[in-house]
This record gives structure tokens, sequence and C-alpha cells, in this order.
């Protein structure tokens, strides 16, 4: 049954039909050569635009890095560090941070909004990976990205000025599922410095086993088709899909750092988050779970167009702050 517009408010409705069908035509639709220009795009930091995206924070500063990768590549960095934290002062936790896009789409420069926003309501240095993409770069080398780029940034305190033992990884979507594997790659190398792993709406199940994919296959934002359409240009091969580095759902999760996980009711991989969700818990990994309703996949990038994007942040920035800068933790065993 296709999935009505009306289950949304009505200015998030007209703001994903003007992007679904006028804006952002789905990735299906999209030759090579047009991927490759959206990538690119990005939307100006002043109003009518971040009315809806949120404003970038002018608080905090914006600088450049790279972190190496395994086969040789230097993987840019975007850095965020807040103004009122002077250069001499190093007791500030660090943020990974993964972008969306279906490991096709999607730029680092687009999640500056959401990015200053945890810098400044942190207090923390964000570093914004800017991990390789498909189909040019098929799994999984977004996932060894994000692994390789954590993991020197770990090691890189007196150069970012902040405390790399308290980090912790977020991300939206496809980035959702980097920050669950690099969780996990990680806790497998011992002494992680992982204290936290916000994932919103993550996609963790290349199986497309979530029932959520029928339920809503015809969503705003994100449909089943163009999960396919993003399925064939980063992992093609059966043989990959329940792989742990592709599908974290399906790799070990005792051990892992406690999470937040937030999902979007009227999303096709809602269920993907969920479903990650019981599994950390039933490995005895603390875990946050919020559900938010009424919103599609991606309202997390438009703060301004729903109360529930405005809600996610601040549950997010609490739970960064909770695990990032205070000696105690919120107990999560039992949150649904």
């Amino acid at each position: 049954m296709r999935h009505s517009p009306a289950a949304m408010p009505v200015r998030l409705a007209a703001l994903t039909a003007l992007l679904d069908h006028v804006l952002m035509p789905p990735v299906e639709r999209l030759t090579r050569e047009g991927i490759a220009r959206r990538r690119g795009r990005t939307y100006p930091a002043r109003p009518p635009f971040t009315w809806v995206t949120g404003p970038v924070d002018r608080s905090v500063g914006i600088t450049y890095g790279t972190a190496p990768s395994r086969d040789g590549y230097d993987i840019p960095l975007r850095i965020y560090r807040p103004r009122s934290v002077r250069d001499t002062d190093t007791d500030v936790p660090v943020v990974v941070f993964f972008h969306g896009g279906g490991f096709v789409e999607g730029n680092v420069v687009s999640y500056d909004p959401l990015c200053t926003h945890l810098a400044a309501q942190v207090r923390a240095v964000v570093v914004s990976v800017d991990y390789r993409l498909a189909p040019e770069h098929r799994a999984p080398t977004a996932a060894l990205d994000a692994y390789d780029a954590t993991s020197w940034v770990s090691l890189q305190g007196a150069v970012l000025r902040a405390d790399t033992s308290r980090m912790s990884v977020v991300g939206d979507s496809a980035g959702g599922a980097l920050a669950a594997v690099t969780a996990q790659l990680l806790r497998d190398l011992g002494g992680s410095p992982l204290r936290h792993q916000a994932l919103i709406y993550p996609s963790t199940d290349m199986t497309m086993g979530s029932p959520s994919i029928s339920e809503h296959a015809h969503a705003p934002m994100l449909t089943r088709e163009s999960i396919l359409a993003f399925r064939a240009h980063y992992a093609p091969r059966e043989a990959d899909w329940r792989e742990p580095l592709v599908s974290p759902l399906f790799g070990r999760l005792d051990g892992l750092p406690p999470a937040l996980v937030q999902t979007a009711d009227l999303d096709p991989i809602r269920d993907d988050g969920v479903r990650y969700a019981a599994a950390l818990r039933a490995a005895g990994v603390p875990v946050r779970h919020t559900n938010y309703l009424r919103v599609p996949h991606g309202f997390a990038s438009m703060p301004g167009a729903t109360p529930a994007g405005r809600r996610h942040r601040a549950e997010l920035v609490a739970e960064l702050r909770a695990h990032l800068c205070t000696g105690t933790v919120p107990d999560h065993g039992g949150a649904g």
C-alpha cells in the first residue's frame, strides 16, 4: 500500500514532496554522472535554507586535515572546535561523525549545521570523516575508511588538543552503519577509546530483512526501490550482505560501548535500528532507543521543519554529554 503523507505534519509533508519530486530525484533515476554532481550539492548557510536545516553555529571554528588509509589514500577530515575552548585546554572529548547518503551520496559540508551544533553544545572537538563513496569505491571501502580514520584520530590527542580517551562515534543512515561497524572493529582491537555510539536511523542489515521496508516501501525521502539502488552501487554481491563490515547486525555485539539508537517511525529502515537496538541489549550493551513518530527518514537534517528534529538534537546532545563529559552515565539497560 502506498504510504500516505497525511501521517506527517503538513509542513513536513510539503517539504518532503518538494525534495522528492523537484530538488532530489531518487537515486535509481540518476546516472553515475548525476550521482557525482549531486554529491557536491550544498545549501547556503543563510535563511530561508537555515529555517529548515538549522544554522551553522559561528561560535565553532572549522579546519581541515587528513587521515591515512590502509591503501595509501588520504581521507579528508573536517574538524570543528568551539572557539570558546582555548588552545591550551585539552580536556575536551572527541566526536567522530559519519554522514549519510546510502554509501553513495552526501558530503561533509552539508552537515555543518549538525556538526557545529554538537561541537558547541557538547563542548567537544567533532571530526567529520569524508569517506570514499560507491560506485567508484564499493564495500567495504567506506567501512575501512571510517575505521582507519577513527583509529588515527584516537592517536592524535596532541594534534587535536583534545582528550582522545573520551570518544564517541556518531552517524546517520549509512553513517550510522559506519559508526556501528567502527565500534565493533575498535572493540576487536582491544582498548577501545569509545565511550559511546550514537546511531541515527542506521542501516544495519543489507539483506533487507526488516519488515518496515515493505511497510513503508513508498515512503517520502527513502523508498524500497532507492534502498535497492543504493545497495546495488555499494554492495552488489549477495555474498557480502551478511558480512559485519556491511551489515553490523550480523557482527559480534558484546563488549560494545553504550548506544543511543534513534529511529523514524515512517522510515523503511526503521526496523534496522529497532532490531539493532534489541540485539545490542540482548548482548548486554546499555541502549537507549527512541522512535520518533510521524517523521520520515532524514528528519534529523531538517530540524526546522519538525519539532522531532529539535527533540532528536536535544536527546543526542544530552547523551553525548552524559557519556563524554561527566563521571557518571545514565542506566539504559531497560530503555525502549
